[in-house]
C-alpha cells in the first residue's frame, strides 16, 4: 500500500506553535480530515482535498481516513492541541482494531502538538509544575458518574487538574456540578485559572479563588486549571504568576 495516515496536532491556536514535522505532513497531504474549525485552519491549495465533518463524527472520520489511505491517498487527520489528548488518535486506532485486517498494515503515524493545557500553563507560569492530571468534562462518550468519580479522586490525591470541555451550550450543568464537587472537597482559597482561546488574539486569563469561581467563567474555548493545595500565586502588575512547587514537605 502506498497510502498513509498521519494524525497531527495543530497546537493551541497560534500558527507559530505548529511543529515543523506537522507542517511538512500538511504540505505533503492529498487529503485533510477533521472537525470543521480545525480543517479551516489549513490553507487550500491545488492537489489537496479538505474534508470537514462535525465533532460528533470521530469514528466515521477515522474510517474515512483509513479508506482513503487504502486507496493510496496521503491523509492527514487534524486535531487541535495534541492528537492523543481527547482527540483523533484514539478514534483512528479504535477504527483500525475493529476494521478490515489490511488497515493494520497501513503506514500510520501520530505527530504530537502543544496542548491547550500546557500552553495555558506556560502563559501563566507553572501551575502544572508538579504531579497533575487532565479530565474531560464532556459526558458525550462517558457517564457523568465516572467523571465525578475521577474528579473527586484527583482532588483527594491532590493533583493539579486540567479540565477540558468544561461547559457547552447543550450541557451547561456539568461545570456547575464540577464546581459544587470542588467546593465540597477543597478549601475556598484553592486557585482556579480560566484560560480562554490560549495563544490566539482572543486570549483571556482569569485567576480566582474557588470561592469566587462561577460557571459562566468557562466555555468550550476555555481550559480550566485547578491548582493543588500547594499551588502559589505571585502578585504583580498585570497577569500574576501561578506555580506549583516541585518540592513537597514530608
Amino acid at each position: 500500500m502506498t497510502g498513509s495516515v498521519v494524525i497531527a496536532g495543530l497546537g493551541p491556536g497560534d500558527p507559530s506553535l505548529v511543529t515543523p514535522e506537522v507542517t511538512e505532513a500538511l504540505d505533503q497531504a492529498t487529503d485533510i480530515l477533521g472537525y470543521i474549525p480545525y480543517v479551516r485552519r489549513i490553507a487550500p491549495r491545488a492537489g489537496l482535498t479538505l474534508h470537514e465533518t462535525d465533532n460528533r463524527q470521530e469514528l466515521d472520520r477515522a474510517r474515512h481516513a483509513l479508506e482513503l489511505a487504502t486507496a493510496g491517498h496521503r491523509v492527514v487527520v487534524v486535531s487541535s492541541g495534541d492528537p492523543g489528548v481527547f482527540a483523533m488518535a484514539s478514534a483512528v486506532f479504535e477504527a483500525v482494531e475493529a476494521g478490515p485486517t489490511p488497515w493494520r498494515d497501513l503506514d500510520i503515524r501520530v505527530l504530537p502538538g502543544i496542548t491547550a493545557m500546557l500552553a495555558a500553563s506556560a502563559r501563566i507560569g507553572a501551575p502544572m509544575g508538579h504531579d497533575f492530571c487532565a479530565i474531560n468534562l464532556s459526558d458525550n462518550l462517558k457517564p457523568w458518574a465516572l467523571i465525578e468519580k475521577r474528579l473527586r479522586l484527583a482532588v483527594e490525591a491532590d493533583f493539579a487538574i486540567a479540565l477540558y470541555n468544561p461547559r457547552s451550550k447543550s450541557r451547561p450543568e456539568g461545570f456547575v456540578r464540577a464546581l459544587d464537587l470542588l467546593r465540597q472537597c477543597c478549601e475556598p482559597e484553592r486557585l482556579i485559572i480560566f484560560a480562554r482561546a490560549v495563544t490566539t488574539p482572543d486570549e483571556a486569563f482569569r485567576v480566582v479563588p474557588l470561592a469566587d469561581a462561577t460557571p459562566d467563567m468557562a466555555d468550550m474555548q476555555t481550559v480550566v486549571l485547578i491548582g493543588s493545595s500547594a499551588t502559589r500565586l505571585i502578585a504583580r502588575p498585570g497577569r500574576p504568576f501561578v506555580y506549583t512547587p516541585r518540592s513537597v514537605p514530608e
